[in-house]
Order: C-alpha cells, then sequence, then structure tokens
C-alpha cells in the first residue's frame, strides 16, 4: 500500500472491509463446494434401513387437469408396497376438467385414490395441504405423510428410498432431489436446471453435513405422523414460504431433517423470465419474512438444532443479501479507484481471479453431480455467471488485454478510456441487474424472447435472482399484495 495519511489508511481500509464483505458470496461458494465431499463421510446413511411405512400422499389441486392424471398414474406405479400407498388429491374448489379426472382415478382406484374437494379455495397452498392433513392424520392407518405438487414425477424408486430414512426415529422428514424435467427446453428451463443442482445436490449436501436443511422441497417432502404432529399437525400459513417454515419448526422441535440426493422427482419448470420472476419472488419474498421471523435464531448456536450455527447463517445470508453484497463490493471499489487507483486494481483483480477458480472449480464439480443436465445444459453452465461476469475474469487474469485494446485509440485517449471502462467494470454487478430487468420489459414485445435470452447470457442467471431478490425488498418494504401466485404448469414433464 503506497504511503497514506493515518486518516486515509482507515479509509482505504474501511473500503477494502467492504469489498471484502461483498465478495462473502463467492467465499461461500468455494466453501460449499471444499466441504461437499465430507458428505461422502458425514451422512445418514448408516442409520437408514429398508422401512415401508402406510404413506399418505397429499396433493394440493387447483385447475391441475393437464397434469393431475399422469401424476397420480406414476404414483400408482411406484415400487412400493401398494396397500401401503393412499394418494388424496385435494382439490381447491378448481374451476377445470380436475374434479372429473380425479373422481375417474378414484373410481378406478377404490381405496387408494381419494378426492377431497374444498368448496372456497383460493386461500393458498397451506390451507389447501391443511384441509388434507386434517383428514389422512385422523386415521390411524397413516404413519408418514407425503407432501408433494400436481405436477411433478417421481422416479419408480423413489419413494422407497425416501422412506428408509425414517427408520431412525430421530428423523422428522427427508426431501428429494427436484430436478428440471422438461421434454421440451429451452435456455431458460437448463438455468434452472444448473441452479438446482447447485443449489440441491451441492447445497444440501452440505447442509445434511452441517446437519441443518434451509428447506424441504415443496414438491416432494416426506413427513414422519411424529413430526407432523410435533408442529400442530398443519403447515404453518401467514408466510409465503410455508415449505421453508414448516422445516424451521421441524427441527426446532428436536427433529432431523434429511436431503436424499438419490431420490429423483421431475418437475416441469417455467420457460419464461416474467413466469419464472412471479415464482421466485415469492420465495424471495417469503425467505425475507421467515428472516424477521426467526431473528432471534441466527448466530445463535444451540444444542438442540444446528438453525442458529454460524455455516448456516452465512449460507442463509449471502443468499438473502446478495444483491446488498454485489453493491457493497461496487461502491467500495468505486470509492477505491477514485482515492487510489491502483489498489482498486489490484483488489479488483484479486476479486474476480477469486471468482473465476471458484466458478471454474464449482462448475466442473456440479455438472459431475447430474450427468443428465450436465450434458444438456452444458452451454448454460459455462454461461451461468453471465458472458459480461465472464469477460471481466479473463481480463483479471491477463489485464495486458484491456490496455492493448485502449492503445487502439491512441496515447492521449488512453488514461480518460481507462478510467471509464474501469468505472463500468467496478459498477458491472449493479448494472447486469439492470439488464435483468431490461430483459424482463422486452420479453412480452414482439421478438422480445430473442432479446430477453440474448440479455440473461450477458448478465448472468445470477443477475436475474439478485434483480428478483431486490424486488421482493421492495414488495415487503411497500407492503404489496402478498396473495399466493400458482405457477401455470401444462404437463411438459419427460416422464
Amino acid at each position: 500500500m503506497p504511503d497514506l495519511a493515518w486518516y486515509e489508511t482507515v479509509i482505504v481500509v474501511v473500503l477494502l472491509l467492504c469489498v471484502l464483505v461483498g465478495t462473502l458470496p463467492v467465499i461461500n461458494t468455494g466453501l460449499q463446494f471444499l466441504a461437499l465431499p465430507l458428505h461422502a463421510f458425514r451422512n445418514h446413511y448408516p442409520k437408514a434401513a429398508p422401512y415401508h411405512p402406510n404413506v399418505a400422499v397429499v396433493i394440493p389441486a387447483w385447475n391441475e387437469g393437464m397434469v393431475i392424471g399422469p401424476a397420480i398414474e406414476r404414483l400408482l406405479q411406484l415400487e412400493y408396497p401398494a396397500e401401503r400407498l393412499r394418494v388424496f388429491v385435494v382439490d381447491d374448489a378448481s374451476t377445470d376438467d380436475t374434479p372429473e379426472i380425479v373422481a375417474q382415478k378414484a373410481a378406478a382406484y377404490p381405496g387408494r385414490v381419494v378426492h377431497l374437494r374444498r368448496e372456497q379455495g383460493g386461500q393458498g397452498k397451506a390451507h389447501t395441504l391443511n384441509h388434507g392433513l386434517d383428514v389422512v392424520l385422523a386415521d390411524d392407518w397413516t404413519e408418514a405423510v407425503l407432501i408433494m405438487d400436481a405436477d411433478v414425477i417421481f422416479a419408480r424408486d423413489s419413494l422407497r428410498k425416501l422412506t428408509r430414512h425414517l427408520a431412525d426415529e430421530k428423523v422428522g422428514a427427508v426431501t428429494a432431489y427436484i430436478a428440471e424435467g422438461s421434454r421440451d427446453r429451452n435456455y431458460l428451463t437448463r438455468f434452472i436446471a444448473i441452479e438446482y443442482v447447485i443449489g440441491q445436490l451441492s447445497a444440501r449436501r452440505v447442509q445434511n453435513v452441517g446437519g441443518a436443511i434451509a428447506c424441504l422441497a415443496g414438491g416432494a417432502q416426506l413427513h414422519s405422523r411424529a413430526n407432523l404432529e410435533a408442529i400442530g399437525g398443519r403447515i404453518p400459513t401467514g408466510t409465503l414460504a410455508e415449505d421453508t417454515m414448516t422445516t424451521f419448526e421441524s427441527q426446532l422441535h428436536g427433529r432431523r431433517m434429511v436431503f436424499e440426493p438419490h431420490a429423483v422427482v421431475l418437475a416441469e419448470e417455467p420457460r419464461t423470465i416474467d413466469s419464472l420472476w412471479k415464482q421466485r419472488l415469492r420465495w424471495a419474498r417469503g425467505n425475507v419474512q421467515l428472516t424477521s421471523i426467526y431473528k432471534k435464531l441466527w448466530f445463535r448456536p444451540s444444542r438442540d438444532h444446528n438453525l442458529g450455527s454460524v455455516g448456516f447463517g452465512l449460507a442463509w445470508f449471502t443468499i438473502l443479501l446478495l444483491p446488498a453484497f454485489m453493491l457493497l463490493a461496487a461502491a467500495g471499489l468505486i470509492a477505491l479507484l477514485l482515492l487510489h487507483s491502483d489498489i482498486a486494481e489490484f483488489v479488483f483483480r484479486f476479486m474476480w481471479i477469486a471468482a473465476a477458480c471458484i466458478y471454474i472449480f464449482s462448475m466442473l464439480y456440479s455438472v459431475q453431480l447430474d450427468p443428465r443436465i450436465g450434458r444438456q445444459s452444458w452451454r448454460e453452465a459455462i454461461m451461468f455467471p453471465g458472458l459480461g461476469a465472464l469477460i471481466l475474469m479473463f481480463i483479471a487474469l491477463f489485464p495486458w488485454t484491456l490496455d492493448g485494446l485502449l492503445n487502439l485509440f491512441g496515447e492521449e485517449a488512453t488514461d480518460q478510456a481507462r478510467f471509464g471502462w474501469l468505472l463500468f467494470f467496478y459498477l458491472w454487478g449493479p448494472v447486469s441487474m439492470l439488464g435483468i430487468w431490461l430483459a424482463r420489459a422486452v420479453e412480452p414485445l414482439p421478438g422480445g424472447r430473442f432479446f430477453a435470452g440474448l440479455l440473461l447470457y450477458v448478465c448472468g442467471y445470477g443477475s436475474l435472482l439478485c434483480a428478483i431478490t431486490v424486488d421482493s425488498y421492495l414488495k415487503e418494504w411497500r407492503r404489496a399484495d402478498a396473495s399466493w401466485i400458482k405457477t401455470e404448469k401444462v404437463g411438459r414433464v419427460d416422464s
């Protein structure tokens, strides 16, 4: 560091800390993949055993006529004792042909398929599930409850891979690996597929290691009867993240949650930025709500659960506050550029070289966790951080490329041009989020889907998630309408 007055040194140190804190999401990703191999040694498999409890499947359904029939059929074909599996479809006052389809299945499989009709619907998924839970838990036959979405398709061996963990009475619930399974994939569903590999096959394995699960997948969560009764026999209402709140409450009541990566469930995911935005906005707002609800939990280790551990808190907040971290890093770099450009360039290079190393390591690791997704979405794996971020990584690794480019404009223009380009590079995080907002705006226009996709490849899928998170901050601050918006599914899952 050049010779500086003491107050300048203090300012520089503070700015360096801002940049360091701003890179916590990158650091957390690196730690996640470094801890991932520990799952081979620290997992629940030694305590799992063949176990086939009586399972009541509860499916909330509102206008699911295009998907509910195949979902029921696939459930009845699972490699599981037929006499130990019953399917309860909770029809949330559907206005399409869902009631007729479910009634036909109930007639074809008497005693195995049950149609539960709610005459007053529209209250949200949690209320619909609770209607079903009231029925299945009133019957002593029920030993476990599988909560699933109407559109997902379970692999034939998935249920028995889930139930084996319930052989351990300390386990309250098990969740499966939700994989993107559309037969006609587009660029967005391929990005989502990579996200699920990182966020589930990687992150949830690490959560297994740490002993605290952030969320049981809403589309595939298997609960023991004892676990549901311990939390009152109902799914919590009043939040947009009922599955995450159920997960937290189960662990706070002393039961272990387990992620089973080999139980595969295929799901149909949104195909447009706008539909994905609406889905993820609900998730993000729910997480903001839960962060406040459990404010006394964070970073307070407990002997009863691991939700208060430093590692779990770091993982939670680096996702929740990712846009804030991005803005903090950009602000720190800009201030350093104005005060001491040499220090700013060094920090910029260090930050992006670290990001490049972690990106390469994590993506090479990720595509091997699910080879099918690796083959289908290899382009999206490469472009996951966006073309803009890839260029910054390249410039950080090979800084002479920027100097060579600027020299083409002549010596007089070099200093000003260099400052302008550095300013743009340091602001890339916020700029990329603005690019995503633009992508959503142009998507419905004629030819807009092409430009929206192009902007997503340039700005990166991570910037899309950041932009949605910013929107969740704004919606919660304004206390905007928080009604539960259903994601439209039309049966594209390749079963």
